[in-house]
């Protein structure tokens, strides 16, 4: 069986300021320099990956954006190409988050075509997939699943799928005071990591590295990361504090 490097991102949605993320990694890195068991990457706000960017500079930590757009460039206001975020210094993006298909209706076929122009840049995607209340209530986990795998990562070559990493994220137990078990958590990671023995072959299925992305917490990261398909986190309130953050990377 492959070790899989562990894995954690923050993912600030739609907080901090330049001047605040630089206040928060200047206090941050202190805490996770000698974290050399795993990444560690920060997704900061467009207008602040600059800021993080000149902050992290001779630490440990990665930069990665929380969107993109599949164009090189053109009449798209409001977005942002690879390109631009490969100038930005970002080495990761984030890619099909689930506020960004249930609030701003992105589809499949988008997920795919980002995920294409990210890794034509040299972009490392994080592509995230997960089912909301209704369709879990409605025991459609496995299809919703099978969907957005199949739709937002088919006809990658061996070369492109070795850069994704997963994201699982539970719709349902994101803000929401629900929580998934370790055991459910691991139960979609390992139907994921089945879609990609069946997708890629048994060694790719055993490298790809699957991060669970369901209100983490300094208290339920090591009950996740016990489970033998979980491999990181991607964490979002918790990502906000350095304290807290640092909880979750050094868990062990």
């Amino acid at each position: 069986m492959a070790t899989r490097r562990p894995f954690f991102a923050g993912n600030w949605k739609m907080f901090k300021t330049g001047g605040q993320a630089a206040e928060f990694v200047r206090d941050f890195a202190p805490l996770v320099k000698n974290s050399d068991h795993c990444d560690i990457v920060l997704a900061p706000p467009f207008t602040a990956l600059e800021a993080v960017r000149t902050a992290m500079e001779g630490t440990n930590i990665e930069l990665a954006a929380q969107n993109v757009h599949w164009e090189k460039e053109g009449a798209e206001t409001g977005e942002v190409s690879g390109s631009m975020l490969v100038a930005a210094g970002c080495r990761y993006v984030i890619i099909g988050h689930s506020e960004r298909r249930h609030h701003f209706g992105e589809s499949d076929e988008a997920v795919h075509k980002k995920v294409k122009a990210s890794l034509e840049e040299g972009l490392l995607p994080i592509v995230c997939v997960g089912e909301t209340l209704s369709e879990r209530e409605s025991d459609e986990t496995q299809k919703i699943l099978e969907r957005q795998f199949n739709g937002g990562l088919a006809g990658l070559t061996p070369s492109e799928f070795s850069r994704i990493i997963i994201a699982y994220e539970p719709v349902w137990a994101i803000g929401t005071g629900k929580t998934a078990t370790p055991e459910t958590a691991e139960e979609a990671h390992a139907l994921l990591r089945g879609l990609t023995r069946k997708a890629q072959g048994e060694p790719m299925a055993e490298r790809l590295r699957i991060l669970y992305g369901g209100s983490v917490k300094p208290d339920s990261v090591s009950g996740l990361m016990a489970q033998v398909d979980i491999d990181g986190a991607l964490v979002g309130g918790a990502s906000l504090k350095p304290d807290s953050f640092a909880a979750i990377v050094n868990h062990r």
